[in-house]
């Protein structure tokens, strides 16, 4: 009898470790990340300026947004073709208000689509997105929907409209 008590606590034992160790891995969720690449390495930077920007409006970050706005106007300098985004990225600079930046970004994401089909992707994938409320769209990395023209309050609005690969 004691010896079947011992082997009955010793396989509970080990089966809550295995139960433990399962657990342990279910709250991680590997996220595998699009990368994109660029045959023109400026292009491909002021891509990186770009995401920086939405990725601030999304997270309704007004004074980011307009760090990556500057930094983004600078970086299309040496791009043919930039000067339209660089003056759409200094109407999102020049915005007072965070309502007043998401409405410029809408400029700069349409200039920058225009940019980006042009640059010739070396590697990965672009979604152009779209909100039906703003009726604007977005560039990003991820299929998953984070809409920088509302941030929170409606994050999850929108669809992939297209796919520049």
């Amino acid at each position: 009898m004691k010896t079947k008590m011992i082997m009955l606590f010793l396989v509970l034992g080990s089966w809550g470790a295995f139960a433990q160790h399962d657990h342990a891995k279910h709250g991680e969720q590997k996220k595998e990340e699009n990368m994109v690449m660029f045959k023109d390495d400026n292009i491909g930077k002021a891509y990186e300026h770009y995401l920086h920007l939405k990725d601030a409006l999304v997270a309704s970050n007004q004074e980011d947004a307009k760090k990556a706005a500057g930094e983004l106007q600078k970086s299309v300098a040496s791009v043919s073709n930039g000067k339209m985004v660089a003056d759409e990225a200094a109407k999102v600079v020049a915005a007072t208000n965070l309502e007043g930046q998401r409405k410029a970004f809408s400029g700069v994401s349409d200039m920058m689509a225009m940019l980006v089909k042009d640059g010739k992707l070396s590697m990965g994938m672009i979604y152009v997105e779209y909100c039906p409320m703003v009726k604007a769209s977005w560039l990003s990395n991820e299929k998953e929907i984070k809409n920088p023209y509302y941030g929170d309050k409606m994050l999850k609005c929108g669809n992939v409209k297209e796919m520049i690969h």
